[in-house]
């Protein structure tokens, strides 16, 4: 791994400015580095950074990595990490043209890390030079320590999905004009509705009277506290509780667990606080995958078209822009999906689609023939890529016109019966449906917090937040198992499971009937009665108990 020659970064720094002009912005410092696929495959492992700590996991999925490129050699173009400054790799036979369509790609993914307010925990870190300071550490605690630090990682990574990335978040994002927790909001809004319940007539006439009371700069708490003597008790605990943040299962073990307060544990803390800062730089880059790519994907296209470069490699261009940005009638390709909503999002906005006016016609033929001439969607995509998330991206714009415009449908399967085999058919062209199947698709962790009031007499108690999708059980007792060593107790997970499920097979009834003909259908949908049950870890044992 080298830094690349004068002559390739004179090509980068051409690129900047032509990628500035067009409105990207980002740090005027980067690097970019040749490396060859075997770095790659030694790189891939470690999220790409160099300097990660070492973990025998990482030396497995090297050696995995290099039997799978003998197998199936591949040659990946580049990869950027949003570090300060930023680092990109280049493959080391690139041709110059070819540098020039990724050099734009890059710096799309390097804007899109330095303005997308998900980022924003990031901005100030420079994850190589911590990286490299948190591997010295782990590699004198492992001299130390021995295989009980792998444990502590082992058991500490098992629950790094678990961090609450958008807590950390909205406290960054809310420093300076957090609202302050007063009586008048407590009283109207939680004691009156929720504690007390009063009737509509007399909270109407509170209000009133707080009106009132404001004109003439009277105390309009003196005839409450009259009324309700215990008003001031419930304020200051309602104040109290809400002056604690809410932490997340590592930050609770890390601040209350017995175990790691003992002396000679204390050690462990540094080990999971770096898995868990790791985990936190990389949330955002898991959560905007689709929009990443697609941002990268639509500006390396739209600068290198007029790019004076490209002469001569017009058909090399179309093949490798094909291979990356090719929209797959089954299964999903982010650069595809997120270039091409761009720039429906783009073109809708420059005729004034997202307005009343043009929601609220039912008429396909002035639909398509609404036009306001508004000319804003250059610096509304731009704003887009500033707020928001793959998950807020597909939910908001992913609309029937983008789903006719491009023939997209979602697929279903279903046995032919006759030649034993499975065919996919169109399910369905409606947007919800597609819009549900991308959205079932995206990174979605379980909500797991901690049950503070159940956590007593030294056990952990863990609730699920349910949604729909059960917890994989092949992963339940051994994340509980290193939950428990660090926290040193029991530790209770509380979870919903299906108290029934569709037997396999179901609704095919000709499977082994040699007279049957004809396509079987997808087996009828069983609706899921869902219930609550208790996971409970003790003494390395774990055990079910239905709730």
């Amino acid at each position: 791994m080298e830094l690349v020659s004068q002559h390739v970064k004179g090509i980068m720094e051409e690129c900047k400015i032509r990628a500035r002009d067009a409105g990207l912005r980002f740090d005027d410092e980067t690097l970019e580095y040749i490396v060859t696929n075997r770095d790659l495959i030694e790189l891939s492992p470690k999220v790409m950074i160099p300097t990660l700590y070492d973990y025998w996991v990482h030396d497995v999925k090297v050696l995995s990595g290099k039997g799978m490129y003998e197998a199936y050699p591949s040659n990946p173009f580049e990869t950027v990490i949003n570090t300060r400054p930023a680092i990109s790799y280049y493959n080391d036979n690139n041709p110059d043209w070819l540098n020039v369509m990724i050099f734009y790609h890059v710096l799309a993914h390097i804007d899109f890390f330095q303005n997308n307010l998900f980022y924003k925990n990031t901005w100030d870190i420079d994850i190589a030079g911590q990286a490299l300071a948190d591997k010295r550490l782990i590699a004198q605690l492992r001299s130390e320590k021995g295989r009980w630090l792998d444990y502590v990682i082992e058991f500490a990574r098992g629950m790094d999905n678990l961090v609450g990335f958008h807590r950390d978040l909205n406290r960054t994002l809310s420093q300076g004009r957090r609202h302050k927790f007063n009586r008048t909001d407590f009283y109207f809004d939680l004691f009156l509705q929720k504690i007390k319940s009063v009737p509509q007539h007399i909270y109407l006439k509170e209000i009133s009277r707080y009106n009132q009371c404001a004109k003439d700069k009277q105390d309009f708490f003196i005839q409450v506290t009259g009324q309700y003597p215990e008003f001031d008790e419930l304020f200051r605990k309602e104040k109290n509780q809400a002056a604690q943040p809410e932490r997340d299962i590592m930050e609770y073990i890390l601040r209350y667990s017995p175990f790691l307060r003992k002396e000679e544990n204390e050690w462990m803390k540094s080990v999971i606080h770096i898995i868990r800062n790791t985990s936190l730089f990389f949330q955002p880059q898991i959560r905007t995958k689709t929009m990443n790519e697609g941002w990268a994907s639509y500006w390396h296209e739209n600068l290198f078209l007029k790019d004076d470069r490209i002469c001569g490699h017009e058909a090399d261009y179309a093949k490798i822009n094909a291979s990356v940005t090719a929209m797959p009638k089954v299964g999903l390709n982010p650069y595809a999906l997120g270039m091409r909503l761009f720039e429906h999002i783009r073109e809708m906005e420059d005729k004034g689609c997202y307005s009343f006016d043009y929601v609220r016609l039912n008429d396909e033929v002035l639909r398509k023939k609404f036009d306001r001439k508004k000319n804003t969607g250059r610096k509304f995509i731009f704003t887009v890529r500033e707020n928001m998330d793959d998950f807020s991206f597909i939910n908001t714009f992913l609309d029937q016109e983008f789903i006719d415009r491009h023939k997209l449908f979602v697929a279903g399967k279903r046995l032919n019966n006759q030649r034993m085999t499975w065919q996919y058919y169109i399910k369905s062209k409606k947007a919800h449906d597609y819009k549900k199947m991308i959205i079932n698709s995206l990174y979605h962790p379980p909500d797991i917090s901690i049950a503070e009031d159940k956590t007593k007499d030294g056990i952990l108690y863990l609730d699920h937040r349910f949604e729909n999708k059960p917890l994989k059980q092949a992963f339940i007792e051994n994340t509980l198992i290193g939950i428990a060593f660090l926290w040193g107790g029991p530790v209770h997970l509380e979870t919903s499971e299906p108290k029934t499920v569709a037997q396999p097979g179901a609704g095919y009834a000709n499977f082994w009937d040699p007279s049957a003909s004809g396509t079987s259908p997808e087996p009828e949908e069983i609706p899921i009665q869902w219930q609550r049950v208790r996971y409970v870890i003790k003494d390395r044992k774990l055990h079910r108990q239905e709730l």
